[in-house]
């Protein structure tokens, strides 16, 4: 029973953890002006989910534009 009880546990604290892996930051950009857009994806690696989408609100502003961002 208390191997059971371990076991168990120890599935719990795995399942809950959080999981680095590489992600993807995709961000579009439409000109208010022209109609005319553009997109850029940037590559995140090693990065837990968390971690992921702070570092792609970062590239919501890139060279004085803003951009909509968001994880893939």
């Amino acid at each position: 029973m208390k191997k059971n009880l371990f076991a168990l546990a120890a599935f719990a604290v795995l399942s809950f953890s959080s999981c680095k892996k590489d992600w993807t930051c995709h961000c579009t950009y439409t000109d208010p002006f022209s109609g005319s857009g553009a997109t850029i994806d940037y590559a995140i690696k090693n990065s837990t989910q968390s971690d992921a989408k702070n570092s792609c609100n970062n590239y919501a502003t890139v060279g004085g534009v803003s951009w909509s961002c968001g994880l893939k």
